[in-house]
């Protein structure tokens, strides 16, 4: 991600609002530029970090527009695997070795006697290995000696400013003390992403459908170790844009003479995600048990209608969110189906206790036999279980859930 050099002076402040200056991409200027840096960075595949950073403060020149050269760069470093070269001899070690012996210098004098040839030889020796491999290996382990082994996706001018622009909004988060989201799909994307980066919240449900959910920011008061949980806080944004429709507004604090600002974002921001969804579906069976009920219940003639992952159940500090839900058309009652169909004793421990804590009469669990939980396991869950050998039964499901919906 970019550093607040490269963002600050990209952002501005409007009243009571933050404001960011994204690049317009497709600005023929943006995109001549960042063509010309695609270009530049993948000739230096197989050369050292240095001869990239030489490269770059030579095109970099005169220009008054370094900041966005300098982020384009930092954007493509990112993506990019750059690796020390490999010794004989461990860099440290050889530093310490040679360092060890005192003062050299290229020639000898009445004082010092013995030149850096001699120190370097003399470690070369000790370590029973080249004068060569000595010299190569003292600064190997720094960066700018590493070796650019991958550049990281194929960029194209549009994709590199599209995550340019990704970055910098990003990149405004490291100041914020709290988000506040609103959002009314894609539930567990946006769950999964908050569990990776290990963000604190608050969750409930709106009135009119959807959640709210209050995410702590790096300058929150109740926030430790500030300077790795910024960097989550800001890495989470992407997930926002697998939803369709949501809402943000971050507290920003850029220093402590300035009172709150609020950026704000929705779905019709113009950013691009480089996170995966989860799809449709899990797993098989899921897949299959919508499709069946869809053949033999869907449409007109049915009087419950099925959908995917669409209620959230708070529980403390983390979420559960039931494979489906079967609405009843004519009253609004609904119940939830939570398909068990893996059989890792983890997932199942995780999962009964998500089911236990939840506490809710109107879940239907559904349990393959070959998973190996026992009813007893079960029996202080409310709501109804069905046990299947190869897949539910549709008519079973449908008699459960009219006997717990609510």
């Amino acid at each position: 991600m970019l550093s607040s050099d490269l963002v600050r002076p990209r952002v501005k402040r409007r009243g009571g609002l933050v404001v960011v200056d994204m690049l317009d991409v497709s600005d023929r200027h943006w995109l001549r530029t960042a063509q010309e840096m695609i270009r530049l960075f993948g000739a230096k595949l197989g050369k050292a970090y240095s001869d990239w950073e030489t490269a770059l403060d030579e095109y970099e020149g005169e220009r008054m527009d370094y900041i966005v050269v300098r982020g384009l760069a930092k954007v493509m470093e990112d993506a990019a695997t750059f690796e020390p070269i490999p010794y004989p001899v461990l860099p440290a070690d050889a530093r310490e070795r040679l360092f060890a012996l005192g003062p050299a210098f290229g020639a000898p004098d009445l004082f010092n006697p013995r030149t850096r040839a001699d120190a370097v030889k003399a470690v070369a020796r000790e370590l029973r290995t080249s004068m060569k491999a000595v010299e190569g290996a003292l600064y190997a382990d720094r960066v700018t000696a590493y070796t650019l082994r991958e550049v990281g996706q194929l960029w194209t001018p549009e994709t590199l400013l599209a995550r340019y622009n990704l970055e910098l909004a990003r990149g405004v988060l490291y100041d914020a003390s709290e988000m506040r989201v609103e959002l009314h799909d894609h539930y567990k994307d946006f769950w999964r992403y908050m569990k990776l980066f290990k963000l604190m919240f608050e969750a409930a449900p709106l009135a009119e459908g959807g959640y709210s959910v209050r995410l702590d920011g790096p300058i929150s008061p109740f926030v430790n170790a500030t300077r790795r949980y910024g960097r989550q806080f800001a890495a989470f944004l992407p997930a926002l844009f697998l939803c369709e429709r949501w809402r943000m507004a971050a507290q920003i604090v850029a220093s402590r003479n300035d009172a709150p600002a609020v950026y704000a974002l929705d779905n019709s921001a113009a950013l691009q995600t480089h996170f995966k969804g989860s799809g449709p579906f899990d797993s098989l069976l899921e897949k299959t048990f919508a499709d069946e009920f869809e053949e033999k219940f869907g449409g007109a003639r049915s009087e419950w209608t099925l959908t995917r992952e669409d209620e959230v159940v708070l529980i403390g500090d983390t979420v559960f969110i039931p494979d489906f839900a079967l609405t009843n058309k004519a009253d609004g009652r609904r119940a939830l189906v939570e398909l068990v169909g893996f059989w890792h004793p983890d997932y199942l421990r995780r999962k009964v206790a998500k089911v236990r804590a939840a506490n809710m009469r109107n879940l239907v669990l559904l349990v393959r036999e070959s998973v190996n939980l026992a009813p007893e396991k079960l029996a202080d869950v409310p709501g109804e279980v069905i046990y299947f050998p190869n897949k539910p039964v549709l008519r079973d499901v449908i008699r459960a859930v009219e006997a717990c919906a609510l």
